[in-house]
């Protein structure tokens, strides 16, 4: 059975950097693509980046310019690194494969 387990989050001032990291159980991961999404309190999920077994990547185009998604195959890892964090930023952020949730890490944009 496949596992996703995210870690990485925190709090963070504005203007600062967090990477997010999301570890897959099983194989299945490492063949189809790995997204990010997040979702802020009192909104609905909203999908952020996506990449490929290939290495294809998109992004949103609310945190394009910013957030950078990549994958490391052997490791089974999605990464999400955020720069230039926002406050509007803070959500939880989930990971996502194949109809397989993470737990969610917990991003908070504060001063």
């Amino acid at each position: 059975q496949v596992q996703l387990v995210e870690s990485g989050g925190g709090l963070v001032q504005p203007g600062e950097s967090l990477r997010l990291s999301c570890a897959a159980s099983g194989s299945i991961c490492g063949i189809n693509p790995m997204a990010w999404h997040r979702q802020a309190p009192g909104k609905q999920r909203e999908w952020i980046a996506t990449v490929t077994s290939g290495g294809t990547t998109n992004v949103a185009g609310s945190v394009k310019g910013r957030f950078t998604i990549s994958r490391d195959n052997a490791k089974k890892t999605v990464y999400l690194q955020m720069n230039s964090l926002k406050p509007e930023d803070t959500a939880v952020y989930y990971c996502y494969c194949q109809k397989i949730w993470g737990q969610g890490t917990q991003v908070t944009v504060s001063s």
